[in-house]
């Protein structure tokens, strides 16, 4: 955590020194590339299924900017349909002020235990540890939040954040921790799928007859009706909305959409790009409250944390368009490899590598813009058409703005850059460095590669080989045969 005022978690080793020690970890990475895998072939199948892909994908894209460009209108008019609707807004700069006010909400009701709803937001600010200082207990409900949370461990994915877990860990977990937290695991208790969803289960249904008070996040929120929507696969979600007396949303201000027909559009965008279905097994949506319905008193906490300043950057405000469908984390080949708790951050893989420095600053996040290859792969399977390679170049060049800023540079690398952008603006000194380049290479080469070297170039070279430079560049080349129309010798 770098401040108590915008959590997202960070603190943690930079991006290389983490992903050194995931990169070690064999069980990992099996896990991450059964999973990643099998989710990446059930999105193609299922996006190839519309003929009009494409076109939803430009939708998205388009109302997702839209609205980005007139979110403080958009806020407003989700405030005044809510408050219409017989809910209250609460609004909140950041994440101490967001668990502030859900604290004193949770306390106000009498209850000290409240059950949640999947919900990136709220690990975002880290209410769960907030929740507990002030002695209110939070059960996650999701699974395998749940596991994570038995587990004492931290998302490492989006959409499935125990996805670096397999099942025999996942039994063990139970096994060890479930009679901790409330009823315990079954005796006996195996890895198959059905019994561990089954323990699950049995250990959930007692929170959900016995909870008051909910907290959920929220997919999408509709500023015409004020409709508050809830997407996902197992339907504990719907438990937590629908039983308690008391439900507290957190939502991301980001999340607004202009009307309730804009839904349809990101409820065909969602489902087929995070699980590879054609719908989600359980939207829930609801409007304020309904005398004798569901929760009689909904509180609805808008949160900025760091999204005002990431709007004020026309280039990287793009991050603030995703849906949180995982995508590119899925076909991201860094994230394959490394997993999510190597960047630090409760939004990992290439989205959380441009969203996190944005929210807590690129001072507190520096590696994570380098942590890609710049494929581009993520931007081919976003459903909103997220330019995350442009976001990432344009986050690296202020990573090095700020480091020039607080006198840190000249680093070695920024030097090779200056002599670089030296040599390459003057054809004379370009050429007289390639004429240097060969005698020079062959010095520090065998076979013709150049391997490891020293100093700061060994930062380079440690890790790829790098062929010989030829005797004669294409430019002496060509002014020696005119193109070739002389002949080479």
């Amino acid at each position: 955590m770098t401040d108590s005022n915008n959590v997202v978690w960070l603190g943690a080793p930079s991006f290389p020194d983490a992903a050194r020690e995931a990169l070690a970890d064999t069980q990992l990475r099996t896990n991450l590339r059964k999973a990643t895998g099998t989710i990446r072939d059930k999105r193609l199948a299922v996006t190839a299924e519309l003929d009009d892909w494409e076109q939803l994908r430009t939708a998205g894209k388009a109302l997702k900017r839209r609205t980005l460009r007139h979110l403080d209108h958009h806020l407003v008019r989700l405030e005044e349909a809510v408050t219409k609707a017989g809910g209250q807004v609460h609004w909140a700069a950041d994440a101490a002020e967001a668990n502030r006010i859900v604290t004193a909400l949770v306390k106000a009701t009498g209850q000290t235990e409240v059950v949640k709803v999947k919900s990136m937001v709220t690990q975002e600010i880290a209410l769960n540890e907030a929740l507990a200082e002030e002695g209110v207990s939070a059960y996650e409900t999701d699974l395998a939040e749940l596991i994570v949370q038995l587990g004492d461990d931290r998302p490492s994915h989006i959409l499935v954040p125990a996805i670096h877990r397999n099942r025999a860990e996942i039994r063990d977990i139970f096994r060890r921790e479930m009679g901790k937290w409330g009823r315990p695991a079954p005796e006996g208790l195996t890895d198959r799928p059905r019994d561990l969803a089954e323990a699950a289960r049995l250990h959930l249904r007692e929170k959900f007859l016995r909870a008051k008070v909910a907290v959920s996040g929220a997919n999408f929120a509709a500023a015409d009706t004020g409709t508050v929507g809830v997407v996902e696969s197992e339907g504990n979600g719907r438990m937590c909305l629908t039983l308690p007396e008391t439900l507290i949303t957190v939502m991301g201000i980001e999340k607004v959409l202009p009307s309730f027909e804009d839904l349809e559009v990101f409820l065909q965008l969602l489902p087929r790009s995070s699980t590879g279905e054609r719908m989600n097994p359980y939207t829930s949506m609801w409007t304020g409250t309904t005398e004798g319905d569901g929760p009689q008193d909904f509180h609805l906490v808008l949160l900025d944390n760091g999204r005002t300043a990431t709007l004020k950057d026309t280039v990287g405000r793009q991050a603030l368009a995703c849906i949180r469908c995982s995508a590119c984390l899925n076909v991201c080949p860094v994230y394959e490899r490394t997993g999510g708790h190597a960047y630090g951050s409760v939004y990992p893989g290439p989205i959380g590598a441009v969203l996190t420095p944005q929210l807590v600053g690129v001072e507190h996040a520096e590696s994570l813009p380098f942590a890609s290859t710049l494929c581009g792969a993520c931007y081919d399977a976003c459903p909103v058409k997220i330019n995350i390679p442009e976001v990432l170049v344009h986050l690296r060049a202020e990573v090095v703005e700020a480091k020039r800023a607080k006198g840190r540079v000249p680093t070695p690398e920024a030097l090779v850059m200056k002599a670089a952008a030296s040599v390459l603006s003057s054809p004379v000194k370009l050429s007289a460095v390639q004429r240097l380049a060969h005698p020079a290479a062959r010095l520090v080469s065998r076979r013709g590669t150049i391997g490891n070297l020293p100093g700061p170039l060994g930062r380079w070279t440690r890790t790829r080989d790098t062929a010989v430079p030829p005797k004669e560049s294409l430019r002496a080349w060509w002014r020696r045969t005119r193109g070739g129309r002389e002949g080479s010798k």
